[in-house]
């Protein structure tokens, strides 16, 4: 679980190109419930900084990124600059107590103790402060995309989703959900930047990766999609907040 936790700073590039961006407006949601004004917000397992930008885009908003990946940081600074980017864990943060408005989490909890995560990010969240949880999931009521998840494996954040069984712990409260449906149209090349940036492929041998990269390539032929054409890939957007107590 670790090795795949950490293993994604070896396809940074796949993972910009592979994963989608996210909605300015589920972001939006996920720190509605703080005052207007400067926001302090940390983006934990921020990755390439995706959600620390979309965060960054709202106005008003200082962020601090934290990953355990020093690849993936770099990468981070590279497209964000400006960032602070500092290494940390969920469980353990290297920030000040009560020194942020928010804390989130894109494509994350997942790989977290949820209490033990909680309980760490209430220490540097202010009471009355957010902690945000967002992930964009392949619809599989697609039938050829859940061709596609067969070929590639399931994920715990799929599972998680799927099931509803997103859970956090004192001092936060109870969780509010939202979700927004969307498509992506996406080439073969992103498609396969998308596999090749999931932590079950990435720690797969040359032998498996190659096998997987066949059967997609069988489906996308069988799919129509030539050089230069896209799919539209369907996505949920599921996103969390819960308030800190006092």
């Amino acid at each position: 679980m670790v090795e795949r936790a950490t293993s994604f700073g070896s396809e940074t590039g796949s993972y910009e190109k592979g994963r989608p961006e996210y909605r300015s407006d589920a972001v939006a949601w996920l720190l509605e419930p703080l005052a207007d004004g400067d926001r302090a917000v940390v983006d934990i397992g921020a990755g390439t900084g995706k959600l620390t930008r979309a965060v960054r885009g709202l106005g008003g908003t200082g962020v601090t990124a934290v990953d355990p990946d020093p690849q993936m940081l770099e990468a981070l600074r590279e497209k964000t600059p400006g960032v602070e980017a500092v290494t940390g864990t969920a469980e353990a943060l290297p920030l000040p107590d009560a020194s942020a408005d928010a804390a989130t989490l894109g494509q994350a909890w997942h790989w977290v103790d949820p209490v033990a995560a909680s309980a760490e990010i209430g220490r540097v969240v202010r009471p009355g402060g957010v902690l945000g949880l967002i992930w964009n999931v392949r619809d599989g009521r697609t039938e050829w995309v859940r061709r596609l998840t067969a070929i590639m494996g399931g994920s715990a954040a799929e599972q998680m989703i799927g099931e509803n069984t997103v859970r956090v712990a004192a001092p936060f409260g109870a969780l509010e959900e939202r979700r927004w449906e969307w498509s992506r149209e996406m080439t073969r090349a992103e498609l396969h930047a998308m596999a090749s940036s999931r932590s079950v492929i990435i720690t797969s041998s040359p032998e498996e990766k190659a096998r997987i990269a066949q059967a997609m390539d069988e489906l996308f032929d069988e799919l129509g999609l030539v050089e230069g054409g896209t799919l539209s890939m369907p996505y949920v957007t599921a996103a969390y907040r819960a308030i800190r107590g006092s």
